[in-house]
């Protein structure tokens, strides 16, 4: 098929790069050049790169807006795929393509419907992830699903790690979509329960609240991490929380702490929570590099009166 694919960040890259084995990519739409790291360099988004790197023609654009929706219209694409992309498709760009868009989106739908799908499911503690593909239509994420599946993730998997292991699954997921439509095999039905959103994380979002149980704090932490990033304060100076995982018991090996209570070991820190600690590896004190939270616990000082959280 003649295909548009639209997409920004490295999660949309596998099933560019499926769909590029297997049809004509008449364009790819991504987000435009963004300043990155310290000195701020402008940078193409990573499927600009790949876009680049297989000699597809690229349109960046911040929003699909009439210019946009002219040079799409103009390649005459028969479907439209979008990956994590970063803004809307309106009309008349929507209903453009032969067969219209589908959208990759990470999550069970009609769970989690929104821009962050993956990290507000382990953040409410979800065991089952996966993808679905869907008829993109005006209301968000609400269209019919050709296809879904629950992926494997590892039960430790941060939000980073979580989305790789999606974006791959997703993208074979895509590709047998767009087969089907190319055959006029496939059939989408309507999202059948109830629907949750997905809005984007703040950086609020990433604060942990040690008067939590452990298996909250750290369903916390695995979904913030690495963006926006998990953290707390310690003597009113916020510490982002890099590597953690709940302590391991017998208790011997996780001592009782009160909430934000912190006790050192060789290998982390360990902060009471409503159950048992939090072991906390790695730290970044604000305006500081990443180091192992013990060494950092004893440049402190640290005394029995620092509390995380406080």
């Amino acid at each position: 098929m003649r295909l548009v694919f639209a997409g920004t960040p490295a999660a949309a890259i596998p099933t560019l790069r499926t769909l590029a084995e297997a049809h004509d990519i008449a364009a790819v739409v991504t987000r435009p050049d963004a300043p990155q790291g310290r000195k701020r360099v402008l940078t193409p988004s990573p499927v600009a790169q790949v876009a680049a790197e297989l000699g597809l023609p690229t349109i960046k654009a911040a929003r699909l807006d009439d210019e946009a929706t002219g040079r799409i219209t103009s390649l005459r694409p028969e479907l439209g795929v979008i990956v994590a992309y970063g803004g809307l498709v309106r009309e008349p760009l929507l209903s453009t393509p032969d067969h219209g868009w589908i959208n990759l989106h990470f999550s069970l739908l009609p769970h989690w419907r929104g821009a962050a799908p993956v990290q507000r499911a382990l953040i409410a503690g979800d065991t089952d992830l996966g993808a679905s593909v869907f008829q993109l239509v005006r209301a968000l994420d609400a269209g019919d699903v050709f296809a879904m599946r629950t992926v494997d993730v590892p039960a430790d998997a941060t939000a980073d790690v979580a989305l790789e292991v999606l974006a791959e699954d997703g993208a074979r997921l895509t590709a047998d979509v767009v087969a089907g439509i190319a055959d006029g095999t496939a059939a989408a039905h309507p999202q059948e329960g109830e629907a949750t959103t997905a809005p984007k994380l703040s950086i609020e979002d990433g604060a942990l609240d040690w008067n939590e149980p452990v298996d909250a704090v750290y369903a916390r932490f695995r979904g913030v991490t690495p963006e926006p990033g998990a953290h707390t304060t310690v003597g009113g100076l916020r510490v982002k929380i890099l590597a953690a995982t709940p302590a391991t018991v017998p208790t011997g090996d996780a001592p009782s702490l009160a909430p934000g209570e912190i006790t050192a070991t060789r290998e982390a820190i360990l902060i009471g929570t409503a159950t048992r600690p939090l072991a906390v590896a790695r730290v970044q004190p604000a305006g500081k590099p990443a180091m192992n939270a013990p060494d950092w616990w004893r440049g402190l000082r640290a005394d029995d009166t620092l509390r995380a959280g406080v």
